[in-house]
């Protein structure tokens, strides 16, 4: 962490800044799912294993956000990308619990941005109504712009954030937070629990899920 370089740094910015615009912009290839993002942070940052367990363990707390409509929804792609460099090079022990932490914090300030952003862009449709109303091209233009534009420079501020904490806690990594990686673990697996039952349903899909879990729990006692 502390010999990170700004060739580095920089490419992690611009790694996360890119995770953060698939969301809902562009290019729109699922790098936003925490398990691509954490995977290639932890590559660029030379420690895969951390950031493929980062973001395994993130992908749990994602897997129940739809990104569609007005909901607010936490973003976790950047947030993940921030993780990671919170728990490299560290014995994923002591450093799970607080790059979670940082992923949390950091994916809640993402769930506000989104919100200004979808304010900012409201408010730009309604001073281009008339413009729109008469089928300009340039006002359609300049509104995708313009929210392209929004987008890019939230996910450069979210990431620099998401860094930024993950800077502040990595001195306070120690021995001592071990338990802390158990509550990640435990509150990720119950946040995917609670999405996948509220998904099931009471109908045939509940059945269905209790048979996958009973069969997945005995291949891993099998094995």
């Amino acid at each position: 962490m502390h010999g990170l370089s700004l060739s580095t740094l920089a490419t992690l910015l611009g790694w996360g800044t890119l995770v953060g615009m698939d969301l809902v912009s562009v290019p729109q290839m699922m790098i936003a799912r925490p398990l691509v993002a954490g995977s290639v942070a932890g590559l660029i940052l030379g420690d895969p294993e951390a950031g493929l367990r980062v973001g395994v363990l993130m992908e749990l707390f994602a897997l129940d956000v739809l990104a569609v409509g007005a909901v607010r929804y936490p973003d976790y792609g950047p947030a993940t990308v921030a993780a990671v460099l919170a728990a490299v090079g560290q014995r994923w022990q002591v450093a799970l619990g607080p790059a979670v932490a940082v992923a949390l914090l950091t994916a809640a300030a993402g769930g506000w941005s989104m919100r200004f952003i979808r304010h900012a862009n409201a408010r730009s449709i309604q001073a281009r109504s008339a413009a729109l109303s008469a089928g300009e091209s340039t006002a359609i233009r300049t509104l995708q712009y313009l929210g392209l534009a929004r987008d890019l420079a939230r996910s450069v501020l979210l990431t620099t954030l998401g860094l930024l904490l993950a800077r502040l806690a990595s001195p306070l990594v120690g021995p001592r937070l071990w338990p802390m990686a158990l509550a990640a673990i435990a509150v990720g697996l119950a946040a995917v629990l609670d999405g996948a039952l509220r998904s099931a349903g009471q109908g045939k899909r509940l059945y269905w899920l209790a048979a996958g879990l009973t069969a997945g729990t005995l291949w891993v006692l099998i094995r």
